[in-house]
């Protein structure tokens, strides 16, 4: 999922659609890619589950898909508190070094 991410032009296409479903079409205009090139990025960004696309009439409406986009704020979250500690567990290190230090 966070490799899907690594584009800019997939980054700007779910961005795009957090403001709501759009087509094709639409998501290409302004981007500097053609209408296929976003068609693969949607391919790409619904394969990992972060995008759901629906016919209506001739043509294909997608959008953010909620339950991917938890998916990844999970994995976000977990990533930060990760670091959150890692960062308190090495300043209390350092800090318990200093304590030590025979210098002091």
């Amino acid at each position: 999922m966070m490799t899907a991410l690594g584009d800019p032009t997939r980054q700007a296409i779910l961005d795009r659609l957090s403001d709501g479903p759009r087509p094709v079409g639409e998501l290409a205009d302004g981007l500097p890619v053609s209408r296929p090139a976003v068609s693969q990025h949607l391919k790409v960004l619904k394969d990992v589950g972060l995008v759901l696309d629906r016919q209506v009439g001739t043509r294909r409406l997608y959008r953010v898909d909620p339950a991917g986009l938890a998916l990844l704020r999970s994995h976000l979250d977990q990533f930060w508190q990760r670091s959150l500690e890692a960062f308190e567990s090495t300043i209390e290190d350092q800090e318990g070094a200093s304590d030590d230090d025979p210098a002091d």
